[in-house]
């Protein structure tokens, strides 16, 4: 058996029955291992592709995407990827080819120092410098991978290490979770201050979806009747049914979410990070309150915000621990009134599509079970606020790094998890032809991807903050030449529709859904719609713009 066999019989050994890539010579070898070892491999169009369809496997199905590339330009294309799971905390293998041994440091054909470019963008790279290291960092990268905060991994192997032969060790698969411990003490301090607190808030990001904790945090909301905020990656932690649910808040949040946030006395964060898009001017976010800390990675415990509580721990464990009853009445009906006063208006004059009021409409008609992907934009916030999610894997988006292109690879990854549910990519006229070429993917792999495409004719997260803050200067962001979208979809097999007006919408969401196959909806919205409400920068959350002119 060579190397390149033996990292097939490990992948088996992990439990990795698909992964995504995208040949060339310095790979080769694995390739050839690949084509009868029992793994199931689905051929991208480009190794970003790769990568992010590896990232949306991961997010839809709770296992370790993983995706393999050749050395030089093939590594460094998956360079995005890596910093969008490093970002978004999700479990990812990379394994990329090298030249052979003797030729690294000589500037060799597609010689590449991925170990060096992807140190920022991993929990860890490993470089293979011979046969008998296989079996311990195959084991350590997928360890290392799901344990504590999630992340992704690279593993580069030199060519001739891949055609090598020799006898190694069975497959190791040793995955066993460290958890850290959290004292006694600050667990009653945080106790404490729970029952004493008149106007909580949960405050809930990604690591709640992660940690596998849903059933945990809907059981503290159930119990305690504290109300719960979201984090664009928290969306579908909490159940959005539930009276004190506030939706999403920061940036571009539901106004009631962050009123609420900046009156609480107790903010809990539960596997957040007080990310800059959250939190606007710091210093003036929950300024009246004070701030438990729970998250698995202790690095973000006090990073931004100094909690008077840090926990540390298995948020299961943690927010257990916190479940109780409070006596916050008078609060309740505080919130209550907020969401009422500042509740979603989907009144629009004239015949034209208004976005939010088209994405209800589309979360309505939307299978229950269903994962949303989308690209980054002004369409990711509207989703963001007026689509409805059940879980948290179902709804994949971009979040930390904000990588325009993500939807339609990420959407092809998930549907691989998921071949049963239905995978829907909302994406924008600018980020759908950056990752155009996977259209193609979705025809080879006969995947039945629904593809809503919302057509402003415009770079429109960028228009929008031109017309706000750069006095309506709009340098660069006409895409008035796009393609033809729906002969481009076409010619990778894929039918579809464009509409304009509201009176087209029922009928369209009806041919979207009931086609066999993937579709193309194309929706013409205004060039000038923007995104409300915005907290504008350098602001406090409660200064927040609406319909700004």
């Amino acid at each position: 058996m060579n190397g390149a066999q033996w990292v097939v019989q490990a992948l088996r050994a992990q439990g990795v029955n698909q992964v995504f890539g995208y040949p060339g010579g310095a790979i080769m070898p694995l390739y050839d291992a690949l084509y009868d070892g029992g793994v199931a491999h689905l051929l991208c169009r480009h190794e970003q592709g790769a990568v992010m369809a590896a990232i949306g496997y991961a997010r839809a199905s709770g296992r370790v995407g993983v995706c393999i590339a050749t050395s030089g330009p093939g590594a460094t294309n998956l360079i995005t990827g890596l910093a969008d799971a490093m970002m978004d905390s999700v479990p990812l293998v990379a394994i990329t080819g090298q030249v052979a041994s003797a030729l690294i440091g000589t500037d060799a054909f597609q010689e590449m120092d991925v170990l060096g470019l992807s140190l920022a963008c991993t929990k860890h790279s490993f470089m293979v410098t011979s046969l008998a290291e296989l079996p311990e960092v195959m084991d350590r990268a997928f360890a290392i991978a799901v344990q504590g905060r999630p992340g992704p991994v690279l593993i580069d192997i030199p060519k001739d290490i891949q055609l090598a032969q020799g006898d190694l060790a069975t497959p190791l698969c040793s995955v066993a979770q460290v958890q850290p411990s959290c004292p006694p003490a600050a667990l009653a301090q945080a106790r404490a201050m729970l029952t004493q607190a008149q106007r909580p808030v949960l405050y809930v990001g990604g690591g709640v979806g992660m940690a596998g904790a849903v059933p945990s945090l809907r059981s503290l909301v159930s119990r305690s009747g504290m109300p719960v905020a979201a984090t664009l990656k928290g969306l579908g932690a909490a159940d959005d049914r539930h009276p004190a649910y506030l939706g999403m808040l920061g940036m571009h949040g539901c106004k009631a979410a962050n009123l609420a946030v900046q009156q609480c006395d107790l903010l809990i964060a539960v596997g957040a990070r007080f990310d800059d898009r959250v939190t606007g001017r710091l210093d003036a976010f929950a300024p009246q309150a004070q701030v438990i800390h729970l998250d698995i990675d202790p690095a973000e415990l006090g990073k931004v915000r100094q909690a008077h509580v840090s926990l540390c721990g298995d948020l299961n464990l943690l927010l257990s621990a916190l479940t109780m009853r409070l006596e916050i009445a008078p609060w309740l009906q505080q919130v209550a009134a907020l969401k009422a006063q500042h509740a979603w208006r989907y009144d629009h004059p004239g015949e034209a599509i208004y976005a939010p009021l088209f994405l209800r409409q589309l979360s309505g008609c939307k299978p229950p079970q269903a994962v949303v992907t989308t690209d980054v934009g002004q369409h990711q916030m509207w989703s963001a606020q007026h689509m409805r999610f059940s879980l948290p894997q179902d709804f994949i988006t971009s979040s930390g790094l904000g990588t325009m292109g993500f939807g339609i690879p990420a959407a092809v990854g998930a549907q691989v998890a998921r071949p049963d549910d239905c995978v829907i990519c909302v994406s924008g006229d600018g980020s759908f032809m950056m990752n155009v070429q996977e259209l193609g993917t979705i025809k080879r792999a006969r995947l039945p991807l629904k593809i809503v495409l919302l057509d402003n004719q415009r770079l429109g997260m960028v228009r929008q903050w031109q017309q706000l803050f750069f006095d309506a200067r709009y340098s660069e962001t006409d895409l008035s030449d796009n393609p033809d979208f729906l002969t481009l979809a076409q010619a990778f097999g894929i039918p579809g529709q464009r509409i304009s007006r509201k009176a087209q919408v029922a009928e369209a969401l009806e041919a979207l859904f009931s086609t066999p196959g993937p579709y193309l909806l194309q929706v013409a919205i205004d060039e000038f719609e923007n995104v409300w409400p915005l907290v504008p920068p350098g602001a406090g959350n409660e200064s927040m713009l609406e319909n700004v002119s």
